[in-house]
């Protein structure tokens, strides 16, 4: 949660939110292989010289920024140049040129732009292995660029996008246009899956060409699912494929990637190099960016404004550039923002602006917590129920909002437990507040995922061991052989 973006005014974004229900904010972002759909129209094979290399251009800036910057780090950078120049000689178009970017995002993704703009995340490089699973993700990416993917997914969603105005027009029976409309957007998400499953295939024979292990994209696929279990609140949620999804599911890519591999060669053959990959991000900055605060565990702690609040366990924290998220699986979801009290004489009053659909008036109540001013409220709309509270410090305003469409006795015990612990951090606390690093160790002969797991640090204890392994790529009970490099993320 930045100190810039998140506590400006939000009355409209928050209107539409509590319309829509707040676990609409809760979804995730996709994870490697995303493609810009912000490119124009242009027929295959009438393509102007330079356009595709404008479109990207136009469209770095926004990725950038959407992304937390640029992320500066030797190593990272390293990381990336010992690959790209073999990639490219391997690819299928060697003439093609790329600009690749490091985004500063704890996030594990990465996405192309046409004219050859790649980004990856420094929360990928920080999940890969070894140099064979970064260049695998390059090598999808590149696949994206020289398939020339962005720009047809434009064309189909514009055509998709015409057929469903078209549809809606002429007919007239509401079901019949529903069952058009749904129609056509499983075939343009069939279209993308194609795409996404194109340039996999591409990927690993390139990967191959450049003399990497072929089977490092399913190893990463395997690591990249295993993470998005370990980071989500709901593992126990049906993992059945979502057909309106752009992205097959991850059992059917990985699946396909090792078909790819082993048409190739058996496993074993091909670089992998573990140790200069670990060694080159030794050091590189794990998690959130301290301009955005920090999450440990069930905490949230913001170093520059002096702030802090603890979930209920159960509860999950994201930190995003807009606001702190967190959820509990059980239905109950909560977010974290800043409210601008500028022109209001007293909480009430903006509690009672009108930013707050469904708001009960007579809820509204004026209090203390932690010896700052606060109003709490409740408010009921569309099946959902909320709880709200601001809190003052000077100037700034804080704001807690918790939604259900189950409000029992946990849902308000867990809005009371969460509104009570927020409080100022002191002079001490934010001087020990500390950024956490990848760092790189060589095993000792008996270590284990278990023993290792103790020296991580910033993460909840019961789930050290977990966080270990995945980030690493071993089981929890497998043996660790002596000299092996492993990441320990620590503050």
């Amino acid at each position: 949660m930045s100190v810039t973006n998140k506590f400006t005014p939000v009355r409209k974004a928050l209107r539409t939110l509590l319309t829509a229900g707040l676990m609409a904010s809760l979804a995730g972002c996709q994870m490697l292989g995303g493609n810009s759909a912000s490119v124009g129209v242009v027929a295959p094979g009438t393509l102007r010289p330079g356009l595709a290399a404008d479109i990207g251009a136009r469209e770095h800036p926004r990725v950038v920024a959407t992304y937390g910057g640029v992320y500066q780090n030797s190593g990272a950078e390293r990381a990336i140049a010992a690959v790209v120049g073999r990639l490219v000689a391997a690819s299928d178009d060697p003439s093609q040129s790329y600009r690749i970017t490091i985004l500063n995002s704890p996030a594990v993704n990465a996405f192309a732009l046409p004219g050859g703009y790649l980004y990856i995340t420094r929360g990928l490089l920080a999940l890969a292995n070894d140099t064979s699973e970064a260049a695998a993700v390059l090598a999808h990416e590149m696949a994206h660029v020289t398939a020339n993917h962005a720009i047809q997914r434009q064309q189909k969603a514009e055509a998709t996008e015409l057929a469903n105005r078209v549809v809606s027009n002429v007919v007239k029976d509401p079901e019949k246009v529903k069952e058009a409309v749904i129609s056509s957007q499983l075939s343009f998400a069939r279209f993308s899956q194609a795409q996404e499953l194109e340039a996999d295939k591409i990927g690993v024979r390139t990967l191959a060409r450049a003399g990497f292990d072929p089977f490092a994209a399913a190893r990463f696929l395997n690591s990249m699912s295993s993470f998005a279990a370990l980071q989500s609140a709901r593992k126990e949620a049906s993992s059945a494929p979502d057909f309106i999804s752009s992205h097959p599911s991850t059992p059917e890519r990985m699946n396909l990637a090792v078909q790819e591999a082993r048409a190739i060669s058996a496993p074993g053959i091909g670089e992998r190099d573990r140790t200069a990959y670990l060694s080159n991000i030794d050091g590189m900055l794990f998690g959130d960016d301290p301009l955005e605060g920090f999450v440990r565990g069930r905490d949230f702690l913001h170093k520059a404004l002096g702030i802090g609040f603890s979930v209920p366990a159960g509860y999950v924290l994201e930190n995003s550039p807009e606001a702190v998220l967190a959820s509990n699986g059980s239905g109950t979801a909560m977010r974290f923002d800043g409210a601008d009290l500028t022109g209001y004489d007293s909480l009430r009053s903006y509690m009672n602006a009108g930013w707050i659909n469904g708001l009960i008036p007579d809820s509204v109540k004026e209090t203390t917590i932690n010896g700052l001013p606060a109003v709490v409220g409740s408010a009921i709309t569309q099946g959902w129920s909320f709880r709200i509270a601001v809190v003052r410090i000077g100037r700034n305003g804080y704001r807690f909002i918790f939604a259900s469409r189950d409000p029992g006795g946990a849902f308000t015990r867990d809005y009371d437990q969460t509104i009570q612990s927020f409080r100022q951090l002191s002079p001490t606390e934010r001087a020990r507040l500390q950024s956490l690093r990848i760092k790189v160790i060589q095993s000792r002969a008996g270590d284990t995922p278990r023993s290792l797991a103790i020296g991580m640090s910033g993460i909840e204890p019961s789930r050290r061991l977990e966080f270990f392994s995945v980030l690493n790529g071993f089981g929890p009970d497998d043996e660790i052989p002596a000299g092996t490099s492993v990441k320990l993320v620590v503050d």
